[in-house]
């Protein structure tokens, strides 16, 4: 990818709604970016049957061919997950996982709505009582307490880090740590606890959390018990920048255009709800593709 720190138009995720987008966007002639891992869609182990014109194709066939679609339209690809975006004036600024940083002036937001859970006794009941999904909305609520922080990717290392300017102590608790080597080198010149090939056997407590119980018997004593799996989600990349949710916080709110409430940041596929189908994401990456690349053109900036 060509080294570049500015584009017209960046879109968060690299299934079948980002690369549609990007497809449509670039077709546009502007700049174009791509960020994300593309194995962690959806569609990359499944086999699709009921798309209009294909009879059978693997979704990881037809994400290679999407890719090169857009790559050959002239958008830039990165597989990397996004840490951060603040917007300052009318441009947005992204932090990714190796600590790039870039500017655009629209944004796409394509990520899938999975929300992982872990699975394991205590975490339903204690739900809102010490468990949380979401760093950046709870931290606060956690001031000068003990803390853990389970995950092995991006989601988890950040979430640890942030921790570090609430907590007392933060624990990663990570199977195998998955992240690019500035995040891993970040984290372990910090004062997180990194936990690494420890699993999780339980969350206890009765009315609030009061530990973690690992699969050796070991007991670590926190108050507070974040599940970050795999990217970050839209809540905690929403939530910094006002773009309005659902009531269950789960979709982002779009218009026909598939506009946020904020300028310049679009959404499509299945953050913005169900049917949870690849035409309708196609078809939402195609406008949302189009809005961002037109807003982009009109957006005029002061020299």
């Amino acid at each position: 990818m060509k080294e570049k720190q500015f584009y017209d138009v960046v879109i968060l995720g690299t299934g079948p709604a980002g690369l549609q987008a990007a497809i449509h966007a670039s077709r546009k002639k502007v700049s174009v970016l791509l960020l994300g891992k593309q194995v962690k869609s959806s569609l990359f182990h499944a086999h699709v049957e009921n798309f209009c014109c294909i009879f059978n194709l693997a979704g990881e066939e037809m994400l290679r061919i999407g890719r090169e679609q857009a790559m050959g339209f002239g958008a830039d690809i990165m597989d990397e997950d996004v840490m951060k975006v603040d917007q300052e004036g009318p441009l947005y600024y992204l932090k990714t996982e190796s600590g790039r940083e870039i500017r655009c002036k629209s944004l796409i937001i394509a990520t899938g709505t999975t929300r992982n859970r872990l699975g394991v006794a205590g975490e339903k009941k204690l739900f809102g009582k010490g468990v949380s999904y979401c760093v950046e909305c709870d931290a606060n609520f956690f001031r000068d307490q003990d803390v853990a922080v389970i995950g092995d990717e991006s989601a988890a290392a950040g979430g640890a880090l942030t921790l570090l300017g609430y907590a007392r102590s933060v624990h990663l608790i990570t199977k195998k740590l998955q992240v690019v080597d500035a995040l891993r080198e970040e984290l372990e010149s910090s004062n997180v606890i990194i936990r690494e090939g420890d699993e999780i056997k339980e969350i206890a407590g009765e009315d609030e959390v009061k530990g973690l119980v690992l699969k050796d018997s070991v007991n670590i004593p926190v108050s507070g018990v974040f599940i970050e799996i795999g990217a970050k989600g839209v809540m905690e990349l929403a939530i910094n920048l006002g773009i309005l949710l659902d009531a269950d916080a789960k979709y982002i709110q779009t218009d026909k255009k598939q506009a946020t409430n904020v300028a310049g940041i679009y959404a499509a596929g299945d953050i913005c709800g169900p049917p949870w189908q690849m035409a309708k994401a196609v078809g939402e990456g195609c406008v949302a593709g189009l809005e961002a690349a037109t807003y982009s053109k009109n957006l005029k900036l002061e020299q």
